[in-house]
């Protein structure tokens, strides 16, 4: 079986475009698959793939992270990806069912060992089989998990909350849910007009702030005019400290993501302004890291809750999606870039 498949090709360069990835980065090329399997193996034909921020780590000859593992020069990048079922050698999988990986090779058809595969019914997200990538995946998981687990949410208490990258894979939902368990007012921070107009008019979001055309500072006081009291943290940066600064004593921070700062040769978590460390210690502010993998005994609770809220239309869905197994690079790049609304997909195959 000839296959296609996406390599790493180059590592990104770091000097003065702070090693910004380039879709040159990654290479098409065509190999022949065994047919044969062992015991256990299962070959499956992709459909759908990921692109997400934590995989530019994943770009660097040392990802920074002890469970991030660095994709290798001339291999198969990997990450989330759902597909179907073509032949198995194992009793839990059958030709047709249709299975999703953390763990998929950036392949049209691949062979992978049963132990990485979960099942998932089509039906239960209205044949939206991409959902199982994002917001009845690992990315709705962890705006699901990252609130209930670090913002402290109480109904009636009157709280506000504000998302970073608030129209992206993660900070959609997240918002979402937010507003689902009783913060008053939610607000987003977005890239753009349109971005800020979608989480607002479709996710029902109390506002938006667009960061490029408006002063952070003072778009949070004119929509949070009782101050911050949790924050979800997709972005870190110049945005971050501007949040923080108007954060409420005993406010929550939620550290989910810095996508500002993966371009840059800094350890994860970057470090934070002086001025933003002195607001978090005077005002009681607690800011922890969050990764959903520390919460695996709650996944399968956590994706049912997700495909509930999505089937009854609670919880709205954005997504991306580019054609082809080619555009992988592209699609990649282009998420980094901000250029997606919602989750960014790669379609592979019908």
């Amino acid at each position: 079986m000839l296959v296609k498949k996406v390599v790493l090709n180059s590592r990104p360069v770091y000097g003065g475009a702070n090693g910004v990835p380039d879709p040159q980065n990654f290479r098409l090329e065509e190999e022949t698959l065994a047919p044969d399997l062992e015991d256990e193996e299962v070959l499956v034909r992709t459909l759908y793939l990921s692109v997400d921020p934590y995989m530019r780590c994943r770009m660097n000859e040392d990802s920074g992270s002890d469970y991030l593992v660095p994709w290798k020069l001339s291999e198969s990048a990997d990450g989330g990806g759902v597909g179907v079922v073509q032949s198995s050698r194992h009793g839990d999988y059958r030709e047709g069912d249709v299975v999703t990986s953390f763990a998929w090779p950036w392949q049209s058809h691949a062979v992978l060992n049963a132990s990485v595969l979960r099942k998932v019914y089509p039906a239960s997200v209205g044949g939206h089989v991409s959902y199982f990538l994002g917001a009845v995946g690992m990315t709705g998981l962890t705006a699901l998990l990252g609130m209930r687990e670090k913002g402290h949410v109480t109904r009636g208490a009157n709280q506000t909350l504000v998302v970073s990258g608030a129209a992206g894979a993660c900070g959609s939902v997240a918002g979402q849910i937010g507003r689902l368990d009783g913060c008053s007012r939610v607000v987003g921070i977005c890239g753009s007009e349109d971005k800020c107009k979608a989480v607002v008019e479709v996710l029902g979001f109390s506002g938006a702030i667009n960061y490029r055309r408006q002063d952070v500072a003072a778009g949070l006081r004119e929509s949070c005019p009782d101050g911050v009291d949790i924050y979800f943290d997709n972005v870190g940066g110049d945005i971050s400290d501007a949040v923080i600064a108007q954060m409420n004593e005993g406010g929550h921070v939620i550290l989910c993501g810095q996508i500002s700062q993966y371009n840059k040769d800094v350890p994860y978590p970057p470090p934070l302004d002086p001025e933003t460390q002195q607001n978090l210690r005077r005002k009681n502010i607690t800011r922890e890291r969050f990764m959903v993998l520390n919460y695996a005994s709650r996944a399968q609770d956590g994706l049912g809750e997700l495909g509930r809220l999505v089937a009854s239309g609670e919880v709205k869905v954005l997504e991306t999606i580019e054609n082809g197994i080619e555009n992988m690079g592209v699609a990649f790049c282009s998420m980094m870039k901000g250029g997606n609304l919602g989750k960014q997909i790669v379609k592979i195959s019908h």
